[in-house]
C-alpha cells in the first residue's frame, strides 16, 4: 500500500511531531522514507517554516536522517531553495512518494498555515496533516 512515505521538516517542535508521525507509519507499512525541507538564501518573506539557510537545512536532515537510522527505518532526504510549501510538493513528486506527512503548523481558527495548505492542495498523492498544537512540550 505504502511504499514511500515523505515528510517535511525544519527541525521546529511542531516539524517532529510529523516526522514522529511519518516514522510510526513507515514502521507499520515497512515503507522507506524520505525526509524534505526547503531553505531561501536570502529574504524570507516571513514564513516560519523554512530553514533560514542551506547550512541549516543541511543540519535539519541530519538530525532527522540520525533520528530514522536509530529506528533501523530506509530513508532518504532532499532539499532545494525556495517556498517550503511548493519544494515539498516537487520533491515528493520526484522521488515517488505514496503519502506525504506534515504538521497543521500556523493552524488558526480551521485555516492551515502556508505549508500544509500548499502541499494538501497541489501534491499529487494523498497528503497525512498531522494536528500539531503549536507548543514545544510535545
Amino acid at each position: 500500500m505504502l511504499s514511500k512515505i515523505a515528510v517535511a521538516t525544519d527541525g521546529s517542535d511542531t516539524a517532529q511531531q510529523a516526522v514522529n508521525a511519518a516514522f510510526d507509519m513507515a514502521h507499520r507499512f515497512g515503507a522507506a522514507v524520505v525526509i524534505l525541507t526547503a531553505y531561501r538564501t536570502e529574504g524570507g518573506g516571513g514564513d516560519t517554516w523554512e530553514s533560514s539557510s542551506a547550512t541549516h537545512a543541511e543540519r535539519v536532515l541530519a538530525d532527522a536522517e540520525e533520528a530514522a537510522a536509530e529506528q533501523g527505518l530506509a530513508y532518504s532526504s532532499a532539499m532545494l531553495e525556495g517556498d517550503p510549501g511548493e519544494v515539498v510538493v516537487e520533491l515528493a513528486e520526484r522521488h515517488g512518494a505514496d503519502l506525504v506527512v506534515v504538521g497543521s503548523l500556523g493552524m488558526h481558527r480551521r485555516i492551515l498555515g502556508s505549508v500544509p495548505n500548499t502541499v494538501t492542495h497541489k501534491a499529487s498523492c494523498s497528503v497525512y496533516v498531522v494536528k500539531t498544537d503549536g507548543s514545544s512540550n510535545g
